[in-house]
C-alpha cells in the first residue's frame, strides 16, 4: 500500500483504521481486537487511530491489551492518538462539565496515560483533538515540543482545527504540525472551498478524514446512493468504497481514517485504492451531494 510521509523518518498508510468504536463490539476480547488488527496489515494498513476520549477512555486500553499478548505486534503499527477533551467519565469520571484542556500538565498527563494503557513506550502521532478557546501557544506549544524530544512522541499534529489555530499554534512550535483531522466526506464538503483544504494542501499538512462514509447520512440522499451503488457495482466493490474513492482523488492527499468492528468490512477497506475515479465522475458525485451542479 501507498505510503504518506509526515517526517523523513515517520511515514503512515494511505488508509487508516479508527478505533473509536472498538468498545462497541460484543467482543472485546485481546484475540478480536488483535485479529482486527491483523486484518488492517493484511492489507497494508500499519496506522491505527485512537484517542484517550474513546470508549469513554476505554479503547486505548482495549488495544494495549492486545498489544501485551502479542508479542511483536506493535512494531508492526504506527498509533495515533490524540488528547484535550475531558468528559465527566472513565478517568475524568470527577469533572463536573466536559471541556477542552490544552495546559502542559494536562497534555504530559494524557500522554503517560496512553502510553500507559496502550502498553506501548512511544506514540507516533499525538494530535490535539479539538480547538481550545483557552489554549496558551505559550503553553501548550513548548509541551508538545518537549514530549517529541523525550521520545515518548514522534510527531505532532490537530484535529478539528482551522487554518488560524494550526497557524497559532505552530507560531509558538519548532517541531512542525504534520496532520490536520478534520471532517470530510461526500455530505460533509465544505472543507474543500472554504480554504481548510487549501491552506492545508499549500502547507503541505496532511489531511486525515475522520467519518469519510458520512455516518450513515448518504443513506438519506437517496440519488447520491444509487449512483455510488452503480459506480461500486462497475468497478466490483460496494458504494462504500466509491465513497472513498471520492476523498482519496482529491491531489491535497487525504487519508481517510476507516472505522467498523466487523471483521469482513475490515478485509475490504483496502478495494476504495483499486476505484477508478476520473474528475467528472468526480465532480458527478459532488453535485449530486451538493443537490445542484457547480456554477
Amino acid at each position: 500500500m501507498e505510503r504518506v510521509t509526515l517526517l523523513p523518518e515517520l511515514s503512515i498508510s494511505r488508509l487508516v483504521y479508527g478505533m473509536w468504536r472498538l468498545g462497541d463490539d460484543p467482543d472485546t476480547s485481546p484475540a478480536h481486537v488483535q485479529a482486527k488488527v491483523e486484518g488492517c496489515l493484511a492489507q497494508g494498513i500499519t496506522t491505527m487511530d485512537q484517542a484517550d476520549i474513546y470508549g469513554g477512555y476505554t479503547a486505548e486500553a482495549l488495544l494495549g491489551a492486545a498489544l501485551k499478548s502479542a508479542p511483536g505486534l506493535r512494531d508492526r503499527i504506527e498509533l495515533v492518538t490524540k488528547c484535550d477533551i475531558v468528559a465527566p467519565a472513565g478517568r475524568h469520571s470527577g469533572a463536573r462539565v466536559k471541556h477542552y484542556d490544552t495546559s502542559a500538565a494536562h497534555i504530559t498527563a494524557s500522554v503517560e496515560a496512553s502510553l500507559r494503557d496502550m502498553a506501548t513506550d512511544r506514540i507516533d502521532l499525538l494530535l490535539i483533538h479539538r480547538p481550545d478557546p483557552l489554549i496558551d501557544p505559550d503553553e501548550t506549544g513548548p509541551a508538545l515540543d518537549a514530549l517529541v524530544a523525550s521520545g515518548k512522541v514522534r510527531a505532532v499534529g490537530v484535529s478539528n482545527f482551522r487554518p488560524w489555530d494550526t497557524e497559532l499554534l505552530q507560531s509558538r512550535m519548532t517541531n512542525r504540525l504534520v496532520v490536520n483531522q478534520i471532517e470530510l466526506s461526500l455530505t460533509a464538503h465544505a472543507g474543500f472551498v472554504n480554504g481548510d483544504i487549501a491552506w492545508l494542501h499549500r502547507h503541505r499538512v496532511t489531511p486525515m478524514a475522520w467519518s469519510p462514509l458520512a455516518g450513515g447520512a448518504l443513506a438519506d440522499a437517496p440519488g447520491l446512493r444509487a449512483r455510488l451503488d452503480a459506480l461500486g457495482a462497475e468497478a466490483g466493490t460496494d458504494w462504500s468504497a466509491v465513497a472513498v474513492a471520492w476523498l482519496l482523488r482529491h491531489p491535497a492527499g487525504i487519508v481517510p481514517v476507516m472505522g467498523t468492528n466487523r471483521l469482513d468490512r475490515i478485509a475490504r477497506i483496502s478495494e476504495a485504492l483499486a476505484v477508478p475515479m476520473e474528475r467528472q465522475t468526480w465532480f458527478e458525485l459532488y453535485t449530486l451531494a451538493l443537490g445542484r451542479e457547480v456554477a
